[in-house]
């Protein structure tokens, strides 16, 4: 490791940013304490929901964004991740503020799909309804090569945004079965793999039988995280 610390600016949601730090911990090469990465956790739930701050009259994120990032630096992080999807669209301002590395989630979740052998083609993407109405994935992954197909709008309504709220409320494993019902019908319709672009979408996935998936899901809090240790590893 290159003895820099990892700043991981969280709190949208607490769960999402928790379960981060635990991946980060697994997935990194580590046989005693010292081989594993210095992290600071900024958790501030308080942050302005980032879906109602692009609605007229919403309030905006990026005074306690700014504020986390600051407090990071000032601990003396030489880098930030962020494990929330629909905050990165605020991410030219962020990576602007800090001045410091700041690995993207979707160039993340790219890398994933690299690593588990998917070349450009079709792949699913769910989200909040957020992060697909701003092209937040499409634009950096289309620009790739890749073809997005997204959940219908009914999907959203019913199964993926109340998912999302499910796993806000702590309530997991209620969030499975309507999640995996949508990874699969965009495998149905063509999708080689899945990308999980919500950071409680994969809590909710992995609540249940991976085995009733039909293709590979991109878990975007694990890409991340190894995101986070390809960083530390300079």
């Amino acid at each position: 490791m290159t003895g820099g610390i990892l700043g991981v600016l969280g709190g949208m949601g607490p769960l999402a940013s928790a379960h981060f730090m635990l991946r980060l911990t697994l997935l990194t090469p580590a046989s005693k304490d010292q081989d594993h990465i210095p992290a600071i956790l900024w958790s501030d739930p308080r942050i302005p929901d980032r879906g109602d701050a692009l609605k007229p009259g919403g309030a905006d994120p990026m005074p306690l964004l700014t504020r986390g990032i600051e407090g990071l630096k000032a601990a003396g992080c030489g880098a930030i991740v962020i494990p929330c999807n629909t905050a990165h669209v605020w991410y030219d301002r962020m990576a602007e503020t800090a001045g410091i590395p700041m690995p993207h989630i979707v160039d993340a979740a790219a890398a994933e799909l690299a690593r588990i052998g998917r070349r450009p083609g079709k792949i699913g993407l769910m989200g909040t309804a957020t992060t697909l109405r701003t092209k937040l994935y499409q634009k950096r992954l289309e620009a790739q090569g890749w073809e997005c197909i997204e959940p219908s709008e009914t999907q959203m309504e019913r199964f993926v945004t109340p998912s999302i709220a499910l796993v806000k409320a702590n309530q997991v494993a209620d969030a499975y079965e309507p999640l995996a019902r949508v990874a699969n019908d965009l495998a149905d319709r063509g999708a080689e793999a899945v990308v999980l672009g919500c950071t409680e979408i994969p809590l909710g996935i992995q609540a249940g039988p991976a085995e009733r998936l039909k293709v590979p899901v991109v878990d975007t809090i694990d890409a991340l995280a190894r995101a986070a240790i390809m960083w530390a590893r300079g």
